[in-house]
């Protein structure tokens, strides 16, 4: 049996019936949407990219446990690291999606921050992924993000982001906000992985429902 499908996410067991409303719009809507689906992508996705249950998994805006839910059942304990801005949401995933006995296994860590307060973890990341983070955010807080890791990175530390694409440079929005979208240039992601200390690697497609495309930051 591969690794993928032994931790294959179990819906009926983590699908409750007293989901709280969050921003009018429950904690799993607010996230996004497709809850199963780009929960799965992303488990796949980083456990053919390598991903062991003995790394350590940096999720950034990690929300209410949309890939939680699978990442934290396969890694050993202590090795998920979720940071969001919402401390609602990660409220959310681990009282109701993840439980207390699976985080008391696993001993999951969170830290509820706005401005990318890696260093609070107890634990340098082998993976990070940020998916559809960098689709609400300014280029000031995307820089602040990419220095910020940087700085708490191993030499191999492997960070995969998704971004909307462009093919030149458009107007965003003038603040950072979950419901907004932002689309960059590969150049533009290229050239701020490099001022944070980063080398970039344009994957590309990924078979996101929403078409983001998905880049690799390692360490230059």
């Amino acid at each position: 049996m591969s690794l993928i499908s032994r931790f294959r996410f179990n819906r009926s067991r983590h699908s409750p019936d007293n989901v709280r409303p969050i921003g009018g719009e429950g904690p799993r809507g607010f996230v996004g949407g497709l809850w199963y689906e780009l929960g799965e992508l992303q488990f796949k996705f980083l456990v053919q990219r390598g991903l062991r249950p003995e790394h350590t998994l940096l999720d950034i805006a990690c929300g209410s446990m949309r890939a939680g839910v699978r990442f934290v059942p396969y890694l050993d304990a202590g090795n998920y690291m979720g940071i969001d801005i919402d401390g609602s949401l990660i409220a959310h995933g681990r009282d109701v999606e993840l439980g207390p006995v699976l985080c008391a296994i696993k001993r999951p860590e969170f830290v509820v921050s706005a401005s990318f307060e890696f260093e609070r973890f107890s634990r340098q990341p082998d993976f990070a992924i940020a998916q559809s983070l960098f689709t609400h955010l300014t280029v000031p807080d995307i820089e602040l993000c990419l220095r910020n890791l940087r700085s708490v990175a191993k030499p191999a530390t492997a960070f995969y982001a998704t971004f909307f694409e462009v093919g030149s440079a458009v107007g965003n929005p003038g603040t950072s906000h979950p419901h907004a979208a932002f689309r960059f240039t590969r150049g533009q992601m290229a050239e701020l992985g490099e001022q944070a200390g980063w080398k970039m690697e344009y994957i590309g497609d990924w078979h996101h429902p929403r078409d983001q495309k998905m880049l690799n930051f390692t360490p230059a």
